[in-house]
């Protein structure tokens, strides 16, 4: 998993719009990347709305929200349109990216063993670099935490 410090890993991908969107492409920003398991269940929603609600602090700061899941273009468009969500969401249907940033692991739940996406944040600075990274995230109040870790602009 990159870790502070390190660049984080560029990826291409498409967006909640169909457009690709590179990482690499935000240098100069600070970008909150976000990757939670599934459009539309409870803690990911949860964790989108409260993000959503945030927006306009964030843009204070010039901040991009990435939010990324394996997720199809068409469930994120619902998910966005549903929450009215005013950020990006990636689809990572093939994994590529989430496996580059380690997020890609077998879980467990109620003794079944299966993979999917470990909740996981990761603020990149404007050169590119991770600044911090939030791990196995609770949805509850974090992007609060995530915002309150921007420098002010």
């Amino acid at each position: 998993m990159p870790a502070p410090g390190d660049l984080a890993p560029d990826f291409t991908l498409p967006t909640d719009s169909g457009e690709p969107l590179t990482l690499s492409s935000l240098r100069g920003r600070w970008v909150v990347l976000y990757a939670y398991p599934k459009d539309d269940t409870s803690g990911c929603t949860t964790e989108a709305c409260e993000f959503r609600d945030l927006v306009p602090r964030f843009d204070a700061t010039r901040a991009v929200i990435l939010g990324i899941s394996p997720d199809s273009v068409k469930s994120h468009q619902k998910f966005k349109a549903k929450y009215q969500l005013p950020f990006t969401l990636l689809a990572d249907e093939e994994k590529v990216a989430l496996q580059g940033y380690d997020l890609w692991k077998e879980k467990s739940m109620y003794g079944r063993k299966y993979m999917g996406v470990e909740r996981t944040t990761f603020l990149i600075d404007p050169a590119g670099r991770i600044a911090r990274v939030w791990e196995k995230v609770k949805p509850a109040g974090h992007a609060a935490e995530v915002m309150a870790a921007i420098p002010a602009a």
